[in-house]
């Protein structure tokens, strides 16, 4: 999955006109086979503790009790957890139930694959849902959601029906609630295996199956509004004494008057820069720390087996090329080493899985010279090193 542009699959035109705006279906744009099956979500629902709200059920835009499909189990450590009753979770779902799984990306590594592809190209966090369901009853209602959404339909048809917005760019936390859903159609769709949907926040919509087994992946993306950017300005003018300062709230007007005046103008200053957007996009790509996997059993130190294989645990990182250097932004962490290094960052980089043999090669150093880089990646928790990634 990583070579897939979400953005190629949605259309040329996707991000100059679609994004952030108006929902866009792309029929059999993306090959599923593989992506996730059936026997892969029995075995993480039989693998994993999956407390509720992280997996749930849903009918009629209610969430069901628990206890409707689990048995509560009590530990010697004296914690109770729900174990899954498949015999009910089965009469559940075929009474019109939705099952949802959050964060799925999490639990499977082609799912995974897919979300990083999806940050790569639109370069923000992407968190997965699995949605699984057996009737025509909707799950969910018509509801509207607080952040973008692309959605993969893995087996079987969805209708979505989209209606408009009754409040442009809701937020999570917002000063006003978006109204009522509207009641006119803008769209009515039945999904595929392989199509891909995106619907834009705030967007209202309802799914329902067709009458037959489906599942389907939906893809959240973090959202970056002007308050996120205000946030980190903030944190940059704190270089600035007037930003730093306690606030003259006991001083006469005129001295208050002067203290606003003091810090409009360094604001003013920072957000008279052109690159004031790219500044602050390339910083949160550096800090996003990604799906950090562990290296185990190389505790003590990475052997120089040209036969292990490493990649990037995020797909944002940011490779800056200078004059005699280059610096790796990643996972909250920013690396410098020599021009040579750019050979052995670049496919990381842009999300491939290489062995060391294979870097060094491409790079023409040493295989202990690129163990030695992966290291101080793996160290900084950017990058995982394993025989079968």
């Amino acid at each position: 999955m990583t070579d897939v542009s979400i953005a190629a699959c949605l259309g040329e035109d996707f991000l100059a006109q679609a994004l952030h705006r108006e929902y866009r279906h792309a029929p059999g744009a993306l090959d599923v086979a593989g992506l996730m099956s059936w026997d892969d979500l029995n075995q993480i629902l039989a693998a994993h503790r999956l407390q509720p709200p992280r997996m749930r059920l849903s009918r009629d835009g209610e969430t069901l009790l628990v206890g409707g499909y689990t048995t509560p189990v009590a530990t010697r450590r004296h914690t109770v957890w729900h174990r899954l009753h498949p015999a009910e979770l089965h009469a559940r779902l075929a009474e019109g139930a939705s099952l949802a799984l959050d964060s799925v990306d999490e639990l499977h590594p082609a799912i995974a694959r897919l979300a990083e592809a999806i940050e790569r190209d639109l370069r923000t966090h992407v968190q997965a849902n699995l949605y699984a369901s057996w009737t025509s009853t909707e799950g969910f209602g018509v509801h509207w959601d607080d952040h973008d959404t692309i959605v993969v339909q893995l087996d079987g048809a969805k209708r979505w029906r989209i209606y408009g917005t009754t409040r442009p760019f809701p937020l999570y936390r917002d000063i006003d609630d978006p109204c009522e859903a509207p009641t006119a159609l803008v769209a009515d769709l039945v999904l595929q295996p392989g199509d891909v949907l995106y619907v834009p926040r705030g967007v209202w919509h309802a799914v329902a199956d067709q009458g037959v087994r489906l599942l389907h992946v939906t893809c959240g993306l973090q959202t970056h509004t002007a308050t996120d950017l205000m946030a980190w300005v903030s944190e940059q003018l704190l270089t600035h004494e007037d930003w730093r300062r306690d606030l003259p709230l006991l001083a006469p007007p005129d001295v208050r008057a002067d203290a606003v005046d003091g810090m409009r103008k360094r604001l003013a200053e920072l957000l008279d820069e052109p690159t004031l957007i790219a500044r602050y996009r390339a910083a949160m790509d550096g800090q996003a720390v990604g799906r950090m996997v562990p290296s185990l059993p190389y505790i003590d130190g990475i052997p120089a087996d040209p036969h292990l294989r490493v990649r990037l645990t995020t797909a944002r990182a940011v490779l800056e090329i200078g004059d005699d250097a280059v610096a790796l932004s990643a996972a909250g962490t920013v690396y410098e080493f020599a021009s040579a290094a750019e050979a052995v960052l670049r496919p990381l980089v842009d999300g491939r899985t290489v062995d060391f043999a294979a870097l060094a090669g491409t790079a023409g150093l040493a295989l202990e010279d690129v163990v030695g880089l992966v290291q101080e990646l793996v160290a900084g928790q950017a990058a995982v090193v394993g025989s079968l990634l």
